[in-house]
């Protein structure tokens, strides 16, 4: 039988596989301690997207929430927000209006376009906290 300690790393290293990474996972110090044989495992606490993420991927949805993904109809990189009605919610990376895609014209991003769309995002932020007004 495997150790508590051996068990929570078998499960950090699952969840970082899929994805999820859950900071305060450990082994239960007080029932660590006790005389029980086996102690608990505390999942501990996470924010809100890591927990929509983990639910998402228990659900077995593609692609998981939290995700970035290409819109194939017209080239627009988002984050998945949930998939409502059989469809596929984005947001466009750095926020914005969501739109809905079907699941088929989902595609894998290129590498490195999550970060050329943060920088165009961080880019526009700038030139309208200098100008005041829309570029």
């Amino acid at each position: 039988m495997r150790s508590t300690e051996e068990v929570v790393e078998s499960l950090r290293k699952a969840l970082v596989g899929v994805g999820v990474g859950l900071p305060s996972l450990r082994v239960d110090p007080v029932t660590a301690a006790s005389e029980a044989p086996f102690a608990l495992v505390d999942l501990g606490r996470c924010n809100v997207r890591t927990a929509e993420r983990l639910a998402s991927v228990l659900r077995g949805e593609e692609p998981v929430v939290g995700a970035h993904v290409l819109d194939l109809r017209d080239g627009r990189v988002g984050e998945v927000m949930g998939h409502v009605g059989g469809r596929v919610r984005l947001r466009p990376v750095g926020g914005g209006p969501e739109w809905d895609c079907p699941p088929e014209s989902v595609g894998e991003v290129p590498v490195g376009e999550v970060l050329r769309e943060r920088v165009r995002h961080a880019n526009r932020e700038g030139r309208i906290e200098r100008s005041g007004r829309l570029p």
